[in-house]
């Protein structure tokens, strides 16, 4: 093939104008470029596609003919190319999940994620709110999936959908079959909780707002399982996500507990503003909320 794209571009770009300084200009290029790029591409098949004058250049017979289909085959391999970046993007996609979100949340829609694009890779790197965070500040990730509010000048962050907190107990445990907690209730308690600065731990503060200086705090663990084994061994009383706990409440081995402080929090969508633009991660965003619906 004696052609390139570029002597097809110099081309159309010159048949569009009949001059070769527009041309230049449109494509960036200084005119004598321009001026020899067409002139190798007419050589290369022995071929005048313009009439020369000293005032201008005009298309003949024979570049009219071949106009259209020059643009046609320009098209076809612009398309062609935007096809190699969509699919280049939708190969790869790293999504950073906080705990909760990884293992109650996120697989239901990696599962249709994968379904639309099942020669893509998804890498999810799991991990508390923080550490999800310092993971998009670093480029770690493309997209974070987090459980607390964060205010960072280098991130966009975006609500995604209501999650419930819940208290909970063993079946034997004092408080296991009142119908309200009071204020004393929650004074008397041993707290198992998820560690500070967590998504848990965020709404569990500003829920016990007034009384957090007096609670009993008896342990502080990172995973959510460690929570519910030490209140399963009769540590004190959780409080995790009702994801987190749904199981162990419908076989009945643990008990949930209702107090007047309404924990009520959001999981929210986390990427850095300078962030590269990835198809991959718009269709994820796409998906995420239209099955959250």
């Amino acid at each position: 093939m004696k052609y390139t794209l570029r002597h097809l571009q110099v081309f159309l770009a010159v048949a569009k104008d009949e001059s070769i300084s527009r041309a230049a200009e449109s494509l960036s290029m200084s005119q004598s470029a321009t001026s020899s790029a067409l002139q190798e591409f007419e050589n290369r098949y022995d071929m005048q596609l313009f009439d020369r004058s000293a005032k201008r250049l005009q298309l003949n017979a024979r570049g009219r003919e071949l106009r259209a289909k020059a643009q046609d085959l320009l098209e076809h391999a612009k398309g062609f190319d935007r096809e190699l970046l969509l699919q280049s993007d939708l190969q790869q996609l790293t999504v950073g999940a906080s705990y909760t979100i990884a293992n109650y949340v996120a697989m239901k829609y990696l599962a249709a994620y994968l379904k639309q694009n099942p020669d893509s890779k998804v890498d999810i790197s799991v991990g508390n709110t923080p550490q999800i965070i310092t993971k998009v500040l670093n480029f770690e990730v493309d997209i974070g999936l987090i459980e607390a509010e964060v205010n960072h000048s280098d991130l966009d962050i975006q609500p995604w959908q209501q999650d419930r907190m819940c208290l909970f107990c063993l079946p034997n445990h004092p408080l296991a079959h009142k119908e309200w907690l009071t204020d004393k209730d929650l004074l008397s308690c041993n707290w198992i909780l998820r560690e500070e600065k967590s998504g848990h731990r965020q709404t569990f503060d500003r829920a016990m707002q007034g009384l957090l200086p007096d609670l009993n705090i008896t342990l502080e663990l990172g995973h959510n399982d460690a929570i519910k084994n030490a209140v399963k061994a009769g540590l004190g009383v959780g409080c995790l996500s009702e994801l987190a706990v749904a199981e162990e409440i419908e076989h009945g081995l643990l008990v949930p507990l209702v107090s007047k402080r309404k924990m009520i929090r959001h999981f929210y969508f986390v990427r850095h503003k300078q962030a590269p633009r990835n198809s991959a991660v718009d269709q994820w965003l796409t998906l995420c909320r239209e099955l959250t619906l």
